[in-house]
């Protein structure tokens, strides 16, 4: 299955820092997103920045995960040459990573 199909994502920045949070449809696919999407599965998806660069924050509560990325805005909006230089449609790249329904990445 791919995350679109139980989770929905937002996007913001600050700099050439992007973080997106990735948020349950339903608190019972919580484990599941929780388990799947790691920060080296984060990377590995968008293959353009190591996992390093990626803080995962579990936001248990509301059934989110929270993903800061460092260098992922080739500069940030003032100094980016790149088409999305605010990282908006990272959301929805992310929410095309495919995952087990068994937790299994």
């Amino acid at each position: 299955m791919r995350l679109h199909d139980i989770a929905h994502a937002r996007t913001g920045d600050k700099g050439d820092i992007s973080n997106i949070s990735l948020i349950a449809y339903d608190v019972a696919h919580w484990p599941l997103i929780r388990d799947s999407v790691t920060p080296e599965q984060l990377a590995m998806h968008f293959g353009t920045f190591a996992a390093e660069n990626v803080t995962r924050y579990d936001l248990p509560q509301l059934h989110a995960l929270n993903f800061v990325i460092r260098g992922a805005l080739t500069g940030g909006v003032t100094r980016s040459l790149a088409l999305d230089a605010h990282g908006k449609c990272l959301a929805s790249v992310l929410l095309e990573m495919e995952i087990s329904s068994h937790g299994d990445p």
